[in-house]
């Protein structure tokens, strides 16, 4: 265990954030499952927005990488476009 008064800070720091972008994560994450069951085309493009400004704000504060982000909206939007 750390002995260094900001030591035990960073620690303390770090395990609220852990909490916080694990909140975040979580949200984006059930979102995203939410879109993909969707069967209706109407329903799924006006999710979608919302669903892609999530996954955005992940990759904006580095909780996922960017690449990830933008490979996850390709694959909702060939999803919503599948739809008939």
């Amino acid at each position: 265990m750390a002995n260094h008064q900001s030591a035990k800070k960073r620690v303390r720091q770090i395990e609220k954030r852990k909490l916080h972008n694990k909140y975040y994560a979580k949200t984006a994450r059930n979102a995203i499952k939410k879109l993909r069951s969707t069967t209706e085309k109407a329903e799924a493009e006006s999710m979608y927005p919302q669903v892609t400004s999530m996954i955005d704000k992940l990759a904006k504060k580095n909780i996922i990488h960017k690449n990830n982000a933008s490979n996850l909206k390709s694959s909702l939007a060939n999803h919503i476009s599948k739809l008939a």
